[in-house]
């Protein structure tokens, strides 16, 4: 597997060297960012469209993985179907960044990947079975469309949702896809391994551009590819077996996004408010208001983020009941701890 390594170097030095000129590309069409509200941190107009440059990097180095025929034969389907998929959120979110679109508009870009990656076979059709007696997995059965489009179109939401400081959704993705990474090679899903070793890289050369003081963000067309790629791999590569889908594992692995978006959704439902109405309730305005500056609140998530990604693997390593367990015990600490510190309170 030492080609993986080359995978994230090459991801790493492409995304790095094409960050400027996306930056360029940003200004150019006026895709910028300008702190016209409250829940806003940064103080000056800063270019966004950052996540561009991730999603080049990613479709260069997976093109460069096929030729040379590191992703096995078998796997091209789907890898296609990730590609087109891919394609569709990041013009979304492209477009959003200039023109700020709709929610609805929004949804119906990421409702159309999701059904692009189903028709490819990337999708949820088995799920490990937590009290199993003789049948070790559940197979779903016309849930799989539902199940799928929600769980994809979540987690693509809930990147998103979090995209609120300097290298703050970055970060998390990239400790996420790390996690992703070591499982996928613990179960032996090289197509997922690859996948996720691209991604990683892709994320890490953006880094030092978004890290703060960021000098571009990567927008929706960033934050949602993130999200979506994460959901996408995870159907690949956070499993038992080839084919169950092991929902402990990847709701840690993504915990850190998951989480705050449920308790923001919870939040305003329960003070009267729409669910997509944005306000200051999310965990990293919260330790803003503590005083912490936003490096230290981004690095405090960054090791929320480690720590989730930890027990992800420790659960991959469980049986299906004691990894089941170790995610409910993980969300009541983390409900209690939310309840504790007012969590569920309004904020504007």
């Amino acid at each position: 597997m030492n080609y993986l390594f080359y995978l994230i170097f090459g991801a790493l030095i492409l995304s790095f060297l094409l960050t400027p000129v996306v930056k360029k590309i940003a200004i150019a069409i006026n895709a910028i960012d300008v702190p016209n509200d409250e829940r806003r941190i940064h103080t000056k107009p800063i270019p966004r469209l950052g996540g561009l440059a991730i999603y080049l990097s990613f479709i260069i180095v997976l093109g460069v993985a096929i030729i040379f025929n590191i992703i096995p034969e078998g796997d091209n389907t789907r890898v296609l179907g990730l590609v087109i998929s891919t394609t569709i959120i990041t013009l979304g979110g492209a477009i959003d960044d200039t023109y700020c679109l709709k929610p609805w508009q929004k949804l119906t870009f990421q409702l159309i990947a999701a059904i692009v990656l189903i028709a490819f076979g990337i999708s949820i059709r088995v799920v490990t079975n937590p009290i199993y007696s003789m049948n070790q997995y559940l197979n779903i059965g016309i849930f799989t469309y539902p199940f799928t489009i929600l769980w994809v179109i979540g987690i693509t939401n809930a990147l998103n949702l979090i995209d609120g400081l300097d290298g703050l959704s970055a970060g998390v993705s990239f400790i996420s896809c790390a996690t992703i990474l070591i499982i996928a090679l613990l179960v032996g899903r090289t197509e997922a391994a690859i996948l996720s070793a691209i991604l990683c890289g892709a994320i890490l050369g953006f880094l030092p551009y978004n890290f703060n003081p960021a000098s571009i963000f990567m927008g929706d067309t960033g934050a949602q590819l993130l999200g979506f790629m994460l959901a996408a791999i995870s159907m690949e590569g956070a499993i038992k077996s080839a084919t169950a889908f092991a929902i402990a594992v990847p709701i840690l692995a993504i915990g850190l996004p998951i989480y705050d978006t449920i308790f923001a959704m919870v939040r305003r439902k329960v003070n009267g408010k729409p669910i997509s109405q944005g306000d200051r309730g999310h965990l990293h305005h919260r330790l803003l208001d503590m005083g912490l500056s936003q490096r230290q609140a981004v690095i405090i998530m960054y090791m929320i983020s480690a720590v989730l990604g930890a027990i992800a693997i420790i659960a991959m390593e469980s049986s299906n009941g004691r990894a089941y367990f170790l995610m409910t015990s993980v969300l009541v600490v983390i409900v209690f701890m939310a309840w504790r510190f007012g969590f569920f309170e309004h904020r504007e």
